[in-house]
């Protein structure tokens, strides 16, 4: 299966994916958007990749006025049963259904590493006003950790921990070279969200029945080792959070 199958195949376990799934930290977010912020002015943001809209909402909840852009429709029926009011349209990064010049930013959660970096840097370029920001930001578990570091492994890297671990985001002209900053929090987390979080990911979504056994196995091992979770516990799993932005020329 190739990467872009693998990018629309999210909408099989969307709901998983809104329960397992972390939000953004609301400094992060601000952070990616300072440089075009302006009071008393609501800023035309576009997030591409949406998802259910984790990222949205806290571009809402910044007074933003958003709209939300994904290729996978059923993804998008998750964003809007939890996001009321943001228009949503089927596109992605490569060839958004936007106009030219209309928007202060471009945003991607969890998304860059699926695109097409040639083609989306110019297509986000053409949806941005002069001086527009493109902003990527990832959620990552903390691998310092060890029981995070055992689940990591039991499910295997991602497209995205494999790229924040080695080279970083890249984008192509006209945006020059990205800012960085990294965020450190947890999220408390019960069994449940645990399990959606581990079958929200592409690699296990479009699994055979027989790597899925094998993850779920290794998982439960990673499991057996927190006493918090039982009875409807919960644990903190930590992430850091990496932003970065760059302003259109």
């Amino acid at each position: 299966m190739t990467d872009r199958e693998k990018s629309t195949s999210f909408g099989q376990a969307a709901s998983a994916y809104e329960s397992g799934r972390p939000g953004y930290p609301a400094e992060a977010v601000a952070w990616m958007l300072e440089p075009v912020r302006e009071p008393g002015r609501a800023l035309r943001v576009a997030d591409v990749g949406a998802g259910t809209g984790k990222l949205t909402r806290a571009i809402v909840e910044l007074g933003a006025d958003v709209v939300a852009v994904d290729p996978d429709a059923d993804m998008l029926a998750t964003l809007r049963q939890n996001t009321r009011g943001v228009p949503t349209f089927v596109g992605r990064a490569e060839k958004l259904p936007l106009p030219d010049s209309g928007l202060d930013a471009v945003v991607m959660g969890q998304a860059w590493h699926w695109v097409d970096v040639e083609a989306a840097s110019l297509e986000t370029a053409r949806v941005l006003r002069s001086g527009g920001v493109l902003g990527l930001i990832w959620n990552i578990r903390d691998d310092r950790v060890d029981w995070v570091r055992r689940l990591t492994a039991a499910m295997g890297g991602s497209n995205a921990e494999v790229l924040l671990a080695t080279t970083g985001p890249r984008v192509v002209e006209p945006f020059g070279e990205l800012e960085h900053r990294e965020w450190h929090g947890e999220r408390r987390i019960t069994l449940p969200q645990l399990r959606d979080l581990v079958v929200s990911r592409s690699d296990i979504i479009t699994a055979s029945r027989e790597k899925r056994a094998r993850i779920d196995a290794a998982v439960d091992g990673v499991v057996a080792s927190l006493p918090d979770l039982a009875d409807g516990g919960s644990t903190a799993l930590p992430y850091v959070t990496h932003a970065f932005r760059v302003r259109r020329p």
